[in-house]
């Protein structure tokens, strides 16, 4: 081959070397939500949770990261419990401290279409290590937030040791909406609202979802960890303000009777493996 046929050849053969551009999934026509499974947290000490463990028909957690996909955008709620870089290649798992993952949250959103950089918003219910893992990721979405609880990830000395800044860092510079009141309507049609739930953490918020075929959904955050939480009326030692914790259930619960939504308890181990996980979702 003359070297002039062989640079038509490479230029030729040039675009196919080239990676396809990404566009990410259209928006669905009516809302959508998404699981993933971001891992378990293996509790040894349920007595934080003022419980023995006979009392409880597991100790582990669940650990659940969501997508929400609505007509007009998309929102990610609580990203995980270890960062997607702790699983090298290879390997079968990865744990930090209490949690364990199997698979990354990143992988798992590019099996329905999606990279971090589509995401047009990102939310948490808390400051908690075991929602934000991920959160740098993210960091090119909106962050919707309540000031308090941005202020607390930022402060210079943290109020929590539950908390792992190095996680969540480069939200900092990430374009933030600081939530004005009490309820916030994300997209405006009332089908994916933050609700202040204070009490586990001064900023704690529960999401609701109006979906058309599977009826509306309270995502609880950590309002409550383990079911039977709920029905024993137990609220856990480390609350920022326990007294502040019951009062909030009392209204979430009274919201739930009146919407007839469900309680997702988001670290229920034995509900949470029952979801259908992504690629399939529940609208």
């Amino acid at each position: 081959m003359s070297r002039n046929a062989a640079l038509i050849a490479a230029i030729l053969l040039a675009p196919l070397a080239v990676r396809a551009a990404h566009h990410p999934p259209p928006p669905p026509q009516s809302l959508r939500l998404y699981v993933f499974n971001c891992g378990s947290l293996d509790i040894s000490d349920p007595e934080r949770f003022r419980f023995r463990k006979e009392e409880l028909a597991t100790t582990n957690m669940s650990v659940a990261c969501f997508l929400i996909a609505h007509p007009k955008g998309t929102l990610m709620w609580d990203v995980g419990a270890v960062p997607d870089s702790a699983l090298k290649p290879g390997a079968k798992s990865a744990t930090e401290g209490y949690a364990t993952i199997t698979k990354t949250l990143k992988s798992q959103l590019e099996e329905i279409g999606y990279e971090p950089s589509d995401i047009q918003y990102l939310a948490f219910s808390h400051y908690h290590y075991d929602h934000v893992a991920n959160a740098n990721q993210f960091a090119r979405a909106t962050w919707i937030v309540r000031k308090v609880e941005r202020d607390a990830m930022f402060a210079p000395v943290l109020p929590n040791k539950q908390m792992n800044p190095a996680n969540y860092s480069a939200l900092k510079h990430s374009k933030t909406i600081l939530i004005p009141t009490d309820d916030y309507d994300v997209f405006g049609d009332g089908t994916v609202v933050m609700k202040l739930a204070p009490g586990h953490t001064p900023g704690h918020q529960v999401l609701f979802l109006k979906l058309k075929k599977t009826g509306p959904i309270v995502l609880s955050g950590d309002l409550y960890h383990y079911p039977e939480e709920r029905k024993l009326k137990r609220v856990p030692t480390f609350e920022t303000d326990q007294a502040q914790t019951a009062a909030t259930r009392e209204k979430i619960e009274a919201f739930l009777k009146q919407s007839g939504a469900q309680l997702w308890i988001q670290h229920d181990y034995i509900a949470n493996s029952k979801l259908k996980k992504a690629p399939q979702f529940y609208e």
